[in-house]
């Protein structure tokens, strides 16, 4: 425990035997009380691996649920484990988790009930080998977001978040997509009912076994994020009411 609160680190993992060793390896097992591993079918054998490093909590779904589907299971389960302090952290490698005890020492001491590794702050993104094609759609989209959400958060599409149990509890996140689009409907969740987020600069890593989507796959998410700012901007104005926030 960290400061008497319970913190769970959630995994949600999706082909990532290569990588998941040294991501458990890295997790300060000194303030994370449990690791919680959602697989989302893989077709390699992560579970195998999770159970062969001593992962206790881990779930297997049957058939891919995507990667908003996945959190979902992630949240859920670290709630009924009474987690004070939910850290999302992705088994992929490409976020250090030794940041765990930075972000969790923030929501523990009651300075930020969400808390973000940021890629942008600092240059650790384009250092850490993020191609230039998407540093620049991250800060085209981020630019456009804070100007529709009214925020000024350096990036919206960190995967390295950690949550309060009091925001888990309030966000109705199970409305959510089940793609990828699920960490920005999430974001506006958090500002619609009033929490804050605070950020902190995290180096991150890009190579061949880290997850990345593919160009498509990017471009339907980047609309997909600003439709999300828009619907938040439409809703904040009491023009439209958009089921996922009201």
């Amino acid at each position: 425990m960290y400061l008497g609160k319970k913190v769970v680190v959630v995994l949600p993992a999706y082909k990532a035997a290569k990588t998941l060793l040294r991501t458990y390896q890295e997790i300060p097992f000194e303030v994370v009380d449990e690791v919680v591993l959602v697989d989302d079918a893989s077709p390699d054998n992560t579970v195998e691996v999770a159970q062969g490093i001593g992962i206790k909590h881990i779930i297997r779904h049957e058939r891919n649920k995507g990667y908003g589907g996945n959190q979902k299971t992630c949240y859920k389960k670290a709630l009924e484990l009474g987690a004070d302090v939910v850290v999302m952290l992705h088994p992929d490698y490409q976020y250090t988790p030794q940041l765990i005890v930075a972000m969790v020492s923030v929501i523990a001491n009651g300075l930020y009930p969400v808390m973000f590794g940021s890629r942008i702050l600092g240059k650790g993104a384009l250092k850490g080998g993020m191609p230039l094609y998407k540093y620049i759609a991250n800060r085209f989209l981020t630019f456009t977001q804070n100007l529709l959400m009214n925020q000024k958060l350096s990036e919206y599409h960190t995967g390295y978040r950690a949550f309060s149990r009091d925001v888990l509890l309030k966000v109705p996140f199970e409305r959510n997509s089940d793609d990828f689009v699920f960490d920005n409907q999430m974001i506006a969740q958090v500002f619609y009912h009033g929490f804050e987020i605070g950020e902190v600069t995290c180096p991150t890593k890009y190579f061949e076994e880290a997850s990345s989507i593919n160009f498509v796959r990017s471009s339907k998410y980047g609309l997909g994020v600003l439709k999300v700012s828009f619907l938040y901007f439409l809703t904040k104005l009491k023009i439209f009411k958009w089921r996922i926030l009201v």
